[in-house]
């Protein structure tokens, strides 16, 4: 009877303790999450009715997945649904996406170190997504996020390019190639167009962030900024570009601001 037992509560346990870790912690989720959306978020201001509702169900979602705490600064509603937004909106258009290789957020007043230090004279990181003991991990400068939500954001928004490399770790590398999005047949005109590019940016031929030069992931999250933020602009000057991280993501944002 007791070898029966044992297993039983076991299962018990174990069904208590994966709905228990799936419950939002009181107050993650804002009761008035689709307020600040209209009131901060342009992309989702653009979406239809019914994609504004289902915008805001991936974002109420993602607060109840993962735990985003301050350090150094506090953390009010419209960061988390700034940092939920910076989220939902590379994977819009795969409904029921999770990050299963992120579980916590870690905010900074402003910039940081490479040893996660805030104050000094060293700092020059906005954001950064783990690695090693800090695997699971993300880190967000406060003051990038507001920024790259304002209206003086240009084509950057930290907070987005660190989600897209995450996208992009789904299969395991951060390689500028993620399979999660990457059709085979797209994997060599992307690359192509991508090297391209990043021997234009080294030869002062373009007006992308040059840090999008550094390597393939990084070209691929800071275009991924411009993509998102300035879309109209991505679409003119680079049309190949657009069209290919417009097939990847599977959205026209360039169509739904004209």
């Amino acid at each position: 009877m007791l070898a029966v037992f044992i297993p039983v509560a076991l299962v018990l346990f174990l069904f208590w303790w994966f709905y228990r870790r799936r419950k939002p912690a009181p107050g993650a989720v804002p009761a008035d999450t689709r307020s600040l959306l209209d009131q901060h978020v342009r992309y989702y201001r653009q979406l239809t009715e019914p994609e504004q509702q289902r915008f805001a169900d991936e974002v109420e979602s993602f607060l109840g997945h993962v735990h985003i705490e301050g350090v150094g600064t506090p953390v009010d509603d419209l960061d988390k649904v700034l940092i939920a937004s910076s989220a939902v909106i590379p994977i819009f258009s795969f409904p029921g996406w999770k990050y299963r290789n992120l579980t916590n957020i870690i905010l900074y007043p402003d910039t940081f170190d490479e040893h996660y230090q805030f104050e000094g004279d060293r700092r020059n990181i906005l954001g950064m997504v783990g690695t090693g003991h800090m695997n699971g991990q993300m880190l967000l400068s406060r003051s990038a996020l507001r920024t790259g939500f304002s209206e003086h954001s240009g084509q950057s928004n930290t907070a987005i390019h660190e989600f897209v490399h995450l996208v992009d770790k789904t299969d395991g590398y951060v390689d500028g190639l993620p399979e999660s999005l990457l059709h085979n047949s797209a994997s060599l005109p992307w690359l192509q167009v991508m090297h391209e590019e990043i021997r234009k940016i080294e030869t002062g031929h373009s007006e992308i962030n040059p840090y999008a030069a550094m390597n393939q992931s990084e070209f691929l999250a800071v275009t991924a900024e411009y993509f998102f933020e300035k879309p109209e602009s991505m679409q003119e000057h680079h049309p190949e570009l657009y069209r290919l991280l417009s097939q990847m993501f599977k959205q026209d944002p360039a169509a739904r601001e004209s």
